[in-house]
C-alpha cells in the first residue's frame, strides 16, 4: 500500500485481525439477520413475476391470498432483522470507540514528558475523542452490509442469467466500468480524510489554547485575530471536506448514469423480446425488480467504501499514537525499589533538548539522603531541567543518575514516582474543591493525615476565611484563588504524598511576604528527612541549605553553603548582593 511520509495505512490485515475478528460473535449475528432480511426482500420480485404470469391471467384467488400472505411475511421479518441488526451492531460499535477511546488515553497519558512538550493540549484532545469515530463503520451496521450486499448481488445475478443472460450481460459491463471508477475514487480520498484528521486536531488545539488563554486575549484586546485565526482554520476544514465531498458525489453520479444507462438498454432488449414471444411479461417485471436488488447495494457500497475509507484513516491516526514508545517501554526499568532511602547522584551528566545543544553538560554532584539541594542561577541555565532528571522526567543522554546505588534508568518509574512528589513553578490545580486537590495523591487518605497536610502547608489561614472551607469549588485551574493560595495548596498536597525525594521548583515565587514567612515554614516541616531539590530565583529562600549548586550554562559555577559562597566572592556572591539591592 501507497505510504505518506509519516503514517503507514493500517492494512485490511490489521484490522481483521485487532477489531473484526475478536467481534465475531456480534458480526456472526449481523451476517445472519441481514442475510435474512436480504432473502425475505427477495420475494416480493419472485411474488410478481406469479402474479402477472399466472394469478392474473388464471384468476387463481388462492394462489393470491397465498403470494400476499408470503410478501406480508417477509416485509415483517425484513423490519425485525433490520431492527435487531441496529441495536447488535451499532451498540456493538459505540462500545468500540469507547474501548478505543479509553486505550488511546491510556496510551497517551503514559508517554514521555517530551511528547507532551511537542503536542497542543486539545491535537491530542482530538487525536482521543475524534479520530476512533470513523471505526463504528467498520463494526457498525456498514460492515454487515456491505457483506450482505455482495450476497444479495451475487444470488440476484445468478437469478437475473436464469431469467435472461443476454440481459445479464449488457448489464455486467457498465457494472464493471463503476466498480473501477469506485476503487480509484476510494484510493484518492483516503489521504484526504486522514489530513481532515490532522486538520480537525489542530484547530481543535488553538481553540483549547484561546479559550485557556481568554484573560491574556482580552488584556491585549487581541479578539480579532484569534477570530482571525480560528476562521482560517475552520475554512481549510471545510475545503478539505469539499475535496471529498466532490470525489464521492462523483462515484454516486457516475453509479446513476451507468445504471441509468443499463436499464435504459434492458428496457429495448426486454421490449424486443417480449414482442417476440422469447420473454413473458411477468419475467421482464421479475427480472427489473431482481435488477434493482442487485445495484441496490452496488449504489450503497459508494456510501458504506467512503465510511470504509474514513474509517480506515482514522484508524491510520490512531496507530500512529500507539506505536509511539511509552515512557516506561525501554525494557531497563525492571528494578522495584520497595522504599527509598535518598541518595541521589549525577554522574557526569549531560541532556539535550534538541540534538548538539546541550542545556546540561557533564553535571556531577551528590545529594545525600535527607539533605537539600538548591540550584540557583539565571533564568534559563539548566535548573529545570536538572530538577526534570531528579524526577525522571526526562533521561539523561549521556552520565548516570542514580538512586541508592540503582541506575534511575533502571528502576520501574512506578515505583519511583509513588515515592517523589513535585510542587512546580506552574502549581497545577485541577477544577473540583480545595479538599480534592490536596487529596489528588493519596485519595483515600483519613481526615486526620488531610488535616495534619493542611496545617502544615498554612492552607487552614484562607480557607477558615471561606463560607465552604476546604470544599470551596476552585474553577479550572484553580482561577479563583490568589497564587499565594495555590502555592500552598500545592504544598499541603505534597506533604500529603509524603514523598522521600522532593522537587521543589520557585515554590516561593507567587509569594507576598507574609504568605512566604508562613510557608517557610511549612516548607521546613515538608523537607524534613526528605531528599530535596530546591529551584528559587529568591535566593533568601535557600540559606538553610545543605549545599547550593550555582548553574551557568549548563555547568555547575560553584558549589557549597551559603556563608562559603558568600565568602568565595565568586558568581554566587554576584547574584546574591544584586538581589539585597533589589
Amino acid at each position: 500500500m501507497s505510504q505518506s511520509k509519516k503514517l503507514k495505512n493500517v492494512t485490511v490485515g490489521q484490522v481483521f485481525k485487532t477489531i473484526i475478528w475478536p467481534r465475531r460473535k456480534y458480526l456472526s449475528i449481523g451476517l445472519v439477520l441481514i442475510i435474512i432480511s436480504r432473502l425475505a426482500g427477495l420475494v416480493l420480485p419472485g411474488a410478481s413475476k406469479y402474479l402477472i404470469d399466472d394469478v392474473i391471467p388464471n384468476g387463481d384467488m388462492t394462489l393470491l391470498k397465498w403470494l400476499i400472505l408470503a410478501v406480508a411475511v417477509a416485509i415483517v421479518i425484513q423490519s425485525v432483522t433490520s431492527f435487531a441488526l441496529t441495536q447488535i451492531l451499532s451498540v456493538e460499535a459505540q462500545h468500540l470507540i469507547s474501548q478505543l477511546r479509553a486505550k488511546v488515553q491510556r496510551h497517551i497519558i503514559q508517554l514521555p514528558i517530551r511528547f507532551f512538550d511537542n503536542s497542543k493540549t486539545g491535537e491530542l484532545v482530538s487525536r482521543i475523542m475524534t479520530d476512533v469515530e470513523g471505526v463504528r463503520n467498520l463494526v457498525g451496521t456498514g460492515f454487515a452490509q456491505m457483506i450482505g450486499g455482495v450476497l444479495t448481488s451475487l444470488i440476484c445475478l445468478v437469478l437475473l442469467i436464469v431469467i435472461s443472460p443476454l440481459m445479464t450481460a449488457f448489464v455486467l459491463i457498465p457494472v464493471a466500468v463503476f466498480g473501477v471508477i469506485s476503487l480509484k475514487a476510494f484510493g484518492k480520498i483516503r489521504p484526504i480524510f486522514r489530513e481532515r484528521g490532522v486538520i480537525n486536531a489542530e484547530v481543535t488545539g488553538r481553540l483549547t489554547e484561546t479559550l485557556g488563554g481568554v484573560r491574556v486575549i482580552k488584556g491585549f484586546n487581541a479578539e480579532a485575530q484569534e477570530i482571525k485565526i480560528f476562521e482560517a482554520g475552520v475554512t481549510r476544514l471545510f475545503l478539505n471536506v469539499k475535496q471529498s465531498l466532490v470525489t464521492t458525489s462523483f462515484v454516486t453520479s457516475a453509479a446513476t448514469l451507468l445504471l441509468g444507462l443499463a436499464s435504459t438498454g434492458i428496457m429495448g432488449i426486454g421490449g424486443y423480446l417480449i414482442m417476440n414471444g422469447e420473454l413473458t411479461f411477468g419475467d421482464f417485471l421479475a427480472f427489473t425488480l431482481y435488477l434493482g436488488f442487485m445495484i441496490a447495494p452496488i449504489v450503497q457500497m459508494s456510501n458504506i467504501g467512503s465510511q470504509f475509507t474514513e474509517a480506515f484513516a482514522g484508524l491510520d491516526r490512531t496507530e500512529e499514537i500507539l506505536n509511539t514508545p511509552l515512557e516506561s517501554e525501554d525494557g531497563k526499568r525492571t528494578l522495584e525499589l520497595e522504599h527509598i532511602h535518598g541518595d541521589i547522584i549525577f554522574d557526569k551528566v549531560s541532556f539535550a533538548y534538541e540534538p548538539g545543544k546541550d542545556v546540561v553538560k557533564g553535571i556531577s554532584f551528590k545529594a545525600p539522603a535527607g539533605s537539600v539541594t538548591a540550584l540557583v542561577g539565571t533564568s534559563g541555565s539548566g535548573k529545570t531541567t536538572i530538577a526534570g532528571l531528579a524526577a525522571s522526567f526526562l533521561n539523561p543522554d549521556s552520565g548516570t543518575i542514580t538512586v541508592d546505588g540503582h541506575d534511575l534508568q533502571t528502576i520501574s518509574l512506578q515505583s519511583y514516582r509513588s515515592q517523589l512528589g513535585v510542587v512546580l513553578q506552574d502549581d497545577f490545580l485541577f477544577e473540583g474543591t480545595i479538599r480534592d486537590n490536596i487529596l489528588f495523591p493519596r485519595p483515600h487518605a483519613t481526615e486526620e493525615q488531610l488535616m495534619q497536610a493542611v496545617k502544615a502547608a498554612h492552607v487552614q489561614e484562607f480557607t477558615d476565611r471561606f463560607e465552604d472551607g476546604l470544599n470551596t469549588l476552585i474553577g479550572e485551574r484553580g482561577v479563583k484563588l490568589s497564587g499565594g493560595q495555590r502555592q500552598r495548596i500545592a504544598i499541603a498536597r505534597a506533604v500529603l504524598a509524603d514523598p522521600r525525594v522532593l522537587i521543589l521548583d520557585e515554590a516561593t515565587s507567587n509569594l507576598d511576604t507574609e504568605s512566604e514567612s508562613l510557608i517557610q515554614a511549612s516548607l521546613k516541616t515538608l523537607m524534613q528527612g526528605r531528599t530535596t531539590f530546591v529551584i528559587a530565583h529568591r535566593l533568601s529562600t535557600i540559606r538553610q541549605a545543605d549545599q547550593i549548586l550555582v548553574i551557568e550554562q549548563g555547568r555547575i559555577a560553584e558549589q557549597g553553603r551559603h556563608e562559603a559562597l558568600l565568602e568565595k566572592k565568586g558568581r554566587y556572591y554576584e547574584l546574591y548582593t544584586y538581589q539585597a539591592r533589589i
